[in-house]
């Protein structure tokens, strides 16, 4: 929990304007206050940024505590309706990046885009195939195999619990650092999975909202491969700890 002299801020921003307001979200923070409330001790970026811009905020969408990347924030009531109905009628494409173990399943070629389909049930912490579960579906990709990791491209086109971290787990490469769907392979913070793109061409409002097409993590120049690439040595470079490892992460 935050207290006293502790004033963590957030930013610099990826993007903001005077309705919407979209961050980097850092590995290990809360999207929104958890069910715990006060009693959970991790930081939430839901309550520092409101904190720090002095406003109230509208979470449009949610990442897991361990996985980093773009969250959006609406500030006012009419932008949130307008991005939750964007998200809700798949206007608004995600693109995340994740470093899974290999080895490459049979049926998947690097650069080949393949359609996952299942039936996810929430449970208490962990997300499963059950026939009585809700559709989900994701286009994945493999952009590279490098030795026995392998970066994947994950469209993900419904919005489950878990969807990606349950999927590259059932197809028998879970993503580095993520213990609870049985990875022993280590990652430098959180699971190596990152929202890096989302696409609004097609959202309904942008131009009201004063959205761009595209907000990207990636550097100009840079495509997924490049981008996946630079995210592991930048985090393994900023923590000193191999990304190769076959030694769990302490």
């Amino acid at each position: 929990m935050v207290t006293g002299m502790e004033k963590p801020n957030l930013g610099p921003f990826v993007y903001e304007s005077r309705r919407v307001i979209v961050i980097d979200k850092p590995c290990g923070w809360l999207s929104v206050p958890s069910r715990q409330g006060e009693e959970d001790a991790r930081l939430c970026v839901g309550r520092v940024l409101e904190a720090q811009l002095g406003t109230r905020l509208w979470p449009v969408h949610r990442l897991d505590a361990e996985v980093s990347g773009l969250l959006l924030f609406a500030k006012d009531a009419d932008a949130h309706r307008l991005l939750c109905a964007g998200f809700e009628h798949q206007q608004v494409r995600k693109t995340y990046l994740a470093w899974s173990a290999g080895p490459l399943p049979d049926q998947h070629r690097v650069r080949v885009t393949e359609r996952w389909q299942s039936l996810l049930l929430r449970g208490k912490k962990r997300a499963y195939v059950h026939r009585a579960g809700k559709e989900a579906v994701t286009m994945a990709t493999p952009l590279a195999v490098e030795g026995h990791r392998i970066l994947w491209q994950l469209c993900p086109k419904t919005g489950r619990p878990h969807q990606l971290r349950v999927e590259l787990f059932l197809h028998g490469c879970p993503i580095l650092g993520d213990s609870l769907y049985g990875s022993t392979l280590p990652w430098p913070c959180g699971v190596a999975l990152r929202a890096f793109e989302l696409n609004l061409t097609d959202l309904e409002g942008r131009q009201e909202l004063s959205l761009p097409p595209k907000i990207s993590l990636l550097s100009d120049g840079q495509d997924y491969l490049s981008g996946g690439r630079a995210w592991k040595s930048a985090l393994a470079s900023s923590s000193g700890r191999s990304t190769h490892s076959a030694c769990p992460a302490p």
